[in-house]
């Protein structure tokens, strides 16, 4: 199928088109077809997004399908995937069709609000399918807007705040990653990404206003990207717009910035930082490690310190994320494969957690941890959901939260033992408030008389449920599904990279030499 890559992009900006021009009116019945549609559309495109992955040659560790022409002012349209990034598009076709059967419930401006998730999910299939840096720099930030609209317009109380907070967290660090994609043109010459992959930048250190930059024009080209990334994903001491965000945006909303959105962040890594900028990668990896320990640990410890339900969810993610990046800036096999198996198995879980908080709050309008206990008397089969996530959350063996924190835990221990104790203190923090919050929400007697008449889950709430519990099980005793398609790409990326740092150590240790023996 030509093009196959752009019509799956486009397919849910098509649904919203449609939406937009001829939807009519306010009633019940435009607001179900509203609904209805955007099922259909997201649907829809994960069916399309199968042929990617059947198309899809795990051997070939270049890019696929590409599709390239010219586009707006002369602007290169350049579409591919990769080992590395055909998994985070079928992870966001997947989760796109459960968000949207998740916001059954919606009642205002329901048109606009559906036009939004499906914008959302064009401009997110469009940050792993470009290979242009123009291209993927206008994805990635016109992402913002439909978040920015979804929290600030359908989120709680709160919700102008962390609207705005996260808005100016994520365009300010978006800001120096584009003088750093300016700069990387007029070195290269070309904005095209897999030529600029085999592109070397420079790493001669050079001493500016009194500071020596170590790997040079690399470095400073890292630190602009990192800022991006490092706020997307997000990482500690970059992380405080996520729990805002989190707690004011509708449960629809948590699902996707939790399952898609903060994967942006590690995509980013490895599609720039790692392979572009190896030696810069390389010289920083320590300062990468020591944040990722801290961020587990640390928000481990203020997660167990919070009252809300989403805001405890939010910092546990922060956690996972930082798994994602210790393993990512090991660079080698078992933490790249890990770091990208977390964020795939991450999307399930975190997803699912946010679900079963928003299935509660359709309920009661609370989520507020002591305003619930007990709900095992009423509501079985959410108890024994929410107890299955909880436990993949924490890594239990056989799901896939275990696959991913044990191979990113073995990269990391081959690079730095201290990091790996240190990060590995995380495992047992995350079943400490994962456990402490299922108890005091799920177990114990009904006491409350507001709880009383809860109801479990209905049909189209368990029917959501089934296709993540699936995933998180099949992962979990089939991990090879994740890593058969990443490997070979991963593979190709470690060579290039550690060809990058050992010629670059000798010189190095040469000038440094020279400058001794003055």
């Amino acid at each position: 199928m030509d093009n196959l890559l752009s019509i799956v992009t486009f397919i849910p900006a098509l649904a919203a088109l449609i939406l937009a021009v001829f939807l009519r009116g306010e009633d019940a019945a435009a607001a179900r077809n509203a609904k209805w549609l955007a099922l259909i559309a997201t649907t829809a495109t994960f069916l399309v997004s199968l042929f990617i992955l059947a198309q899809f040659d795990p051997s070939n560790t270049g890019f696929q399908m590409v599709e390239e022409g010219e586009w707006i002012l002369g602007m290169n349209y350049k579409m591919g995937v990769d080992g590395i990034s055909v998994l985070f598009v079928l992870l966001t076709t997947f989760m796109m069709p459960l968000t949207i059967a998740a916001s059954w419930k919606v009642e205002t401006r329901v048109k606009e609000y559906m036009i939004a998730f499906l914008m959302l999910e064009t401009l997110m299939l469009g940050v792993f399918m470009a290979l242009d840096l123009v291209l993927f720099y206008l994805f990635f930030e016109a992402g913002l807007i439909p978040m920015f609209l979804i929290i600030g317009i359908w989120g709680g109380a709160n919700r102008i705040y962390a609207s705005f907070k996260f808005f100016l967290y994520t365009f300010l660090g978006s800001v120096l990653m584009l003088v750093a994609m300016v700069a990387m043109y007029v070195d290269a010459g070309t904005t095209d990404i897999p030529t600029l992959l085999t592109h070397n930048f420079g790493s001669e250190s050079f001493t500016v206003l009194g500071i020596h930059v170590l790997g040079g024009a690399q470095t400073l080209m890292w630190l602009a990207f990192f800022a991006s990334f490092a706020v997307k994903m997000p990482m500690w001491p970059v992380h405080t717009w996520l729990p805002d965000a989190h707690v004011q945006a509708p449960t629809a909303g948590s699902v996707v910035l939790a399952a898609i959105l903060l994967k942006m962040g590690g995509y980013g890594f490895l599609r720039f930082s790692l392979p572009m900028f190896p030696v810069a990668s390389d010289i920083l990896a320590p300062l990468v490690f020591w944040l990722s320990a801290i961020a587990i640990v640390y928000t481990s410890l203020v997660a167990l310190a919070q009252e809300d339900m989403k805001k405890l969810i939010a910092y546990s993610s922060v956690a996972h994320m930082g798994y994602v990046t210790m393993g990512i800036f090991t660079a080698n096999q078992q933490g790249l494969d890990g770091a990208i198996f977390q964020m795939i198995s991450h999307g399930f879980i975190s997803g699912a957690l946010f679900l079963c908080v928003g299935v509660i709050y359709d309920r009661m309008h609370t989520r507020e941890i002591d305003a619930y206990g007990g709900l095992v008397n009423r509501m079985p089969a959410y108890a024994l959901i929410f107890l299955f996530f909880t436990m993949a959350n924490v890594g239990l063996p056989g799901t896939s939260g275990f696959i991913g924190e044990f191979l990113t835990l073995m990269g990391i221990f081959q690079v730095n033992t201290w990091v790996a104790a240190f990060a590995t203190t995380g495992v047992i923090l995350s079943a400490a408030y994962a456990l402490w919050l299922y108890r005091r929400v799920v177990m114990g007697d009904l006491i409350k008389e507001s709880l009383k008449s809860i109801t479990d889950m209905t049909a189209r709430e368990k029917w959501i449920f089934a296709p993540l519990v699936a995933m998180t099980l099949l992962l979990g005793v089939y991990p090879s599904l994740v890593t058969d398609v990443t490997g070979p790409a991963v593979e190709n990326l470690i060579e290039g990279y550690q060809t990058a740092v050992a010629d670059y150590e000798p010189a190095t240790r040469v000038a440094e030499t020279a400058t001794a023996g003055h």
